[in-house]
């Protein structure tokens, strides 16, 4: 197969939107068929895949995940290897996620492991979430490719390649998108008090929505009430008809993201009633929380002290989303961060991990499922 390098700047270049994932399916299925079969099966779910290696001597079947899907987000690296894929990009390092998969399956292809691996290659993590419909066909159809345990890693820019950064509990948070329509009656700027003006109310909408957390939320508790997006108007003299809201809510337990939408919806009946318009709320995406089994995380930090090269860290949890806490909220397993030394954060247009780290990192995840 060829080197992890090569292989990640291969599908660097073909990022793809979730469940639209064909050419990258199509791609790393080509590389498993290049690997000895002898211990391999291979399902497809989707634009998903699922590699089975049977293990010599097995107690137990351990899983290991990898997202495959990219981002809407035009690349800016300037690499030479930058995406083909005009306004697409891997700009969350699921090229880098993929490719340490590969070398993992490639080194269990032709070293036999004592327990059984199962890979899954898991595509819409971005959205519309690929975690729970994948585990829940995995359940009705192939409980046979179900694990005892389950691990998985994302790359963490402001980490020093080497670094496995995890904690045992909450490691990334619950995570909602939130989209917010609002309907009035448009008009001539001429004529305001004809009108029901979309602009003014969803102004006020944003500015009550900003109470949430401050208002509304334990103080010793922590949430995340982010707008990032207002549309509304066409020009400007006509008061605008329309408008729309897209935002993210986050929270580190499942009551606190409960009392959050809640009085979302309560503002926006107070928005409703006061400007005279209706108003559609959308929550989108919903993702739980990614929460680590204590023992599971335990594993990994101990590993990583007597590993050749890394640094073990129990970081603080985040309020990044991942949908990867839908397995672990019926599996016991663990997420870390995998330090990629990055000038650039995640979702950024110009993000592109130290490669140092595919090497590192597959050659620890072999060492690590072989010790369990």
């Amino acid at each position: 197969m060829d080197t992890l390098v090569q292989i990640r700047r291969e599908l660097h270049q073909i990022p793809e939107l979730g469940f639209q994932e064909f050419k990258t399916q199509k791609y790393l299925l080509d590389k498993i068929s290049q690997l000895p079969q002898e211990y391999l099966s291979v399902a497809t779910w989707e634009t998903g895949i699922v590699v089975k290696i049977e293990g010599s001597h097995p107690s137990k079947t351990i899983g290991w995940r990898s997202d495959i899907d990219g981002l809407p987000i035009l690349e800016e690296t300037g690499l030479s290897f930058s995406s083909t894929h005009e306004g697409k990009m891997h700009a969350c390092g699921h090229d880098c996620h993929m490719t340490i998969t590969l070398g993992l399956v490639e080194a269990f292809a032709k070293n036999q492991p004592k327990q059984n691996v199962v890979i899954y290659y898991q595509p819409a993590e971005e959205g519309p979430g690929g975690a729970e419909p994948m585990l829940n066909w995995l359940k009705a159809e192939r409980p046979d490719l179900l694990p005892d345990e389950i691990y998985a890693l994302h790359v963490a820019p402001e980490y020093p390649v080497g670094t496995v950064a995890t904690r045992p509990g909450l490691l990334f948070a619950n995570t909602s998108e939130l989209f917010i329509d609002l309907k009035g009656l448009g008009g001539h700027a001429a004529y305001p008090h004809k009108t029901r003006d979309m602009t003014v109310a969803a102004a006020n909408l944003i500015l009550q929505l900003q109470t949430i957390v401050s208002r509304n939320i334990n103080p010793m508790d922590s949430a995340v009430v982010t707008i990032g997006k207002l549309t509304s108007g066409t020009v400007q003299n006509i008061i605008a008809e329309n408008a729309r809201l897209e935002g993210t809510i986050r929270t580190l337990n499942a009551e606190a993201m409960a009392d959050v939408k809640k009085r979302i919806e309560a503002i926006c009946a107070g928005i409703e009633a006061s400007f005279e318009c209706a108003i559609n709320i959308d929550y989108g995406s919903m993702y739980y929380e990614v929460n680590n089994d204590p023992q599971c995380a335990k594993k990994l930090l101990d590993f990583a002290q007597n590993f050749e090269g890394a640094t073990s860290y129990e970081c603080p949890a985040a309020m990044t989303g991942e949908d990867f806490g839908y397995f672990l909220k019926g599996i016991p397993g663990a997420m870390f961060w995998a330090g990629a030394n990055c000038e650039y954060g995640l979702h950024h247009a110009k993000i592109n991990p130290d490669e140092d780290l595919l090497s590192f990192n597959a050659k620890f995840v072999e060492q690590f499922i072989r010790s369990l």
